[in-house]
């Protein structure tokens, strides 16, 4: 019997629901045995977010500072021939809570030389993010073997606003007769992520190797070049302000409370400048840079790119 161990975190509920389509098949199977591990905080984070306690949580997320997490409930002896990781994207970071479990000692055990396969559902600006899980995981000898990246049904321009209203006050929209869209990944994006559970069950029931190849053909990634640029910009801003915030103290310290302030207005602007500027350049360049791009963004959605 194959063994299987997702690993999640979801606040809204999101994530968890597109893996729970994307294991049906593996649960539907009586040659799977499927674990699945819902990562606790030990002092959770709220849903909807207060708009400083959100803010306030960013310095940690770029430094990838863990926070404390319960006891796991998966035994971190076990084997498993596949762990399915699902995580929200926080500030170009993996979340909190799943930093904490790739930098802890129990995966180090239960990841080691053991194929990975990473979900992520968030806004389109996700490869920052995907960038630190890789390190985090080859830190604990892990292979990634597959990513699936599900992003907002909105687009860059609509989830600008409706991604964080969303997050601030648990409702999804639409909003203003339309004008601001409806947050989140689309129903029909949840449903239709059964394919990679199919995939998946289909490569173990025949005993295939698991590796880059798992989810090729399959739609899992698309990477906007477009936002490439931008990322990498937002990043270096973020470890600058990330550095001068934790210097002033620790979460909810209230001396950060005038910088993160700033730190807000600073992070609207860009968004309204240097992410569509960058795009803008990118665009103009495209015709003399198309080799390089088109290597930016196989490695960007390695290993399940679009071929």
């Amino acid at each position: 019997m194959k063994q299987v161990l997702v690993v999640q975190y979801s606040q809204s509920g999101q994530l968890s629901d597109v893996l729970s389509n994307l294991i049906a098949p593996l649960l539907a199977d009586p040659a799977m045995e499927v674990t699945v591990e819902t990562l606790r905080p030990q002092v959770p984070y709220p849903f909807p977010w207060p708009v400083l306690r959100f803010f306030d949580t960013f310095p940690e997320a770029i430094y990838l500072d863990p926070p404390p997490l319960q006891p796991l409930a998966v035994d971190p002896t076990r084997r498993f021939d596949l762990v399915i990781l699902g995580y929200q994207a926080w500030f170009l970071s993996p979340s909190l809570p799943v930093t904490a479990f790739l930098k802890s000692p129990e995966a180090a055990r239960l990841l080691r030389d053991t194929p990975v396969v990473t979900v992520v559902a968030c806004r389109d600006m996700w490869l920052m993010a995907q960038e630190r899980v890789k390190e985090l995981l080859a830190a604990t000898g892990a292979r990634l073997v597959g990513h699936v990246a599900l992003t907002d049904e909105a687009g860059s321009v609509g989830s600008f606003l409706a991604t964080p209203l969303w997050v601030m006050t648990g409702k999804r929209g639409p909003r203003l007769f339309g004008l601001i869209p409806r947050a989140g990944v689309s129903p029909e994006q949840i449903r239709n992520s059964r394919r990679f559970g199919e995939r998946i069950a289909s490569v173990l029931t025949r005993g295939e190797p698991l590796d880059g190849h798992l989810l090729e053909n399959l739609q899992a990634v698309r990477v906007n070049e477009r936002l490439i640029s931008s990322e990498r910009a937002i990043r270096s801003g973020f470890l600058v302000w990330g550095r001068m915030l934790r210097a002033l103290g620790p979460q909810g310290a209230i001396q950060r409370k005038p910088l993160l302030l700033l730190y807000i207005v600073w992070l609207v602007l860009m968004i309204l400048t240097v992410v569509p500027l960058a795009a803008l350049i990118k665009a103009l360049l495209t015709p003399l840079t198309q080799k390089r791009v088109a290597a930016q963004k196989a490695y960007y959605g390695a290993p399940s790119g679009s071929r």
